[in-house]
């Protein structure tokens, strides 16, 4: 595999990628957003150790980037769900890859 930096290029794909991914707690609540949509405190139920801080942050920045959707309903009480955009969906085979990968080399 030919290395981008060799060729003057300032960034590889996978860094950009990483821009976007490399948060801690990104991975996981992508993860729990590939089973379907969430509200804010059904992530924060499901990753316990998340602050709501870093939780909101993370989601903004997925959001930004065009990974995940924010849907506000004008309800009594008004309420979010964060559901994965179809950018968001084409991820789904580089996480199953990667939990594979971990289910068999155990890391």
């Amino acid at each position: 595999m030919e290395n981008p930096l060799d060729r003057g290029q300032s960034a590889c794909p996978i860094e950009k990628i990483m821009d976007v991914l490399g948060g801690k707690w990104t991975f996981v609540i992508l993860r729990d957003l590939f089973y379907g949509p969430r509200r804010f405190g059904e992530l924060q139920r499901s990753l316990k150790e998340i602050s709501p801080r870093t939780l909101s942050l993370r989601l903004k920045e997925l959001e930004e980037a065009g990974i995940v959707n924010r849907t506000i309903y004008s309800e009594i009480p008004p309420h979010v769900v964060y559901s994965l955009t179809e950018k968001g969906l084409a991820l789904r085979p580089v996480f199953d890859a990667m939990k594979e990968w971990g289910e068999t080399w155990g890391v």
